[in-house]
């Protein structure tokens, strides 16, 4: 049976409740104009920025509430809201760059400062997973992370098996000074290996 997955898709982006992605600790919906302001705190955070790849210029509320008028534009990228089970807004995460044809695509997350260490994240990243091996029949997810951000690389790597795959030298210059980019993947086998 062949998945219409723009029609997939638009029905996730459009907020369309008809599916969320639930798992053990949090719910991954759809981005909804109520949202607009946490995605703002986070965009504009001054701390989380430090622990990204990439560089931010302050967003206005105006701004943000374009870009969420305009996720639907393509099914290629998927980014998502992240509660708590008590309903509470912890995070964001996305699966983008989604190639239907080498059947890969790009991960990641972000979590206000205070829901980190909850555990909320490593639910994130097997819900994400789960959905783009079993529902998206991806059969590869890889991102990149700061080599300082040792926490990230932990929660990839340790907790979720995701396997380093290699280092960028100097790729990213962040902080005064060019950092290293460490690339992480994984498989869908490898994947189906690992108990959560």
């Amino acid at each position: 049976m062949l998945i219409d997955y723009s029609l997939l898709y638009k029905k996730l982006r459009c907020g369309e409740h008809f599916m969320n992605l639930i798992g053990k600790k949090v719910t991954l919906r759809a981005i909804e104009k109520h949202d607009a302001d946490f995605l703002l705190e986070l965009v504009n955070s001054a701390e989380l920025e430090h622990w990204v790849v990439g560089s931010s210029v302050p967003l206005s509320s105006l701004q943000q509430g374009k870009w969420i008028d305009n996720l639907s534009n393509s099914y290629s990228n998927i980014r998502l809201i992240v509660e708590n089970m008590e309903g509470v807004v912890v995070g964001f995460a996305n699966i983008v760059e989604i190639d239907f044809v080498n059947r890969s695509a790009v991960h990641g997350v972000k979590f206000a400062k205070e829901f980190r260490g909850c555990g909320y994240a490593k639910d994130a990243v097997f819900t994400i997973m789960e959905y783009a091996f079993n529902q998206l029949n991806l059969n590869r997810l890889e991102s990149t992370i700061l080599s300082y951000n040792e926490s990230s690389i932990g929660l990839y790597t340790k907790a979720c098996g995701w396997n380093i795959e290699g280092v960028k030298k100097s790729a990213v210059f962040k902080n005064g000074k060019y950092n290293d980019l460490v690339m992480i993947g994984i498989t869908k086998e490898e994947y189906s290996k690992l108990s959560f």
